[in-house]
């Protein structure tokens, strides 16, 4: 089944189930994804709908970084219920062991030496890990590895 109709029997669910968190949060991806393909001017493929997954769940960890700042428990708790929905619809994540073979991996390939090679590693990496992996954890482990 395809991401897209796999969202659109969630929200029927959601809706006959009356779950309104699930309701909600599955109506704004469904937006998002909508935006993302009138932006476009065509259908989305799976790996798009993943990625604007992946910018929603990124708005989702710094909105309860905030909100943990500003002492709002309430909003952190909503915050956390939609991303631990949002991810649900993401491919399997990564381990960290995974995640360091498949970067020495990338190094070894690219021939990266210094830190000043960053980019090129970071580049073929994305692919392998889009959606799988948090860039911000990718980022780390590849500058972990070539200091």
């Amino acid at each position: 089944m395809q991401l897209q109709e796999r969202l659109n029997a969630d929200l029927k669910e959601a809706m006959k189930s009356r779950d309104a968190l699930r309701l909600s949060t599955v109506r704004m991806l469904l937006s998002s994804v909508k935006n993302r393909a009138i932006e476009l001017r065509r259908d989305l493929s799976d790996a798009e709908i993943t990625e604007t997954i992946v910018t929603l769940c990124k708005q989702r960890r710094e909105s309860i970084r905030l909100f943990k700042e500003a002492g709002r428990q309430e909003l952190v708790d909503k915050e956390e219920a939609e991303l631990t929905l949002l991810t649900g619809y993401l491919p399997q994540q990564l381990t960290r062991e995974e995640l360091v073979s498949l970067v020495e991996k990338v190094i070894a390939e690219t021939s990266a030496t210094s830190g000043k090679d960053m980019g090129r590693v970071m580049k073929a990496l994305q692919p392998l890990v889009s959606g799988r992996a948090d860039g911000k954890l990718v980022s780390e482990v590849v500058k972990e590895k070539l200091a």
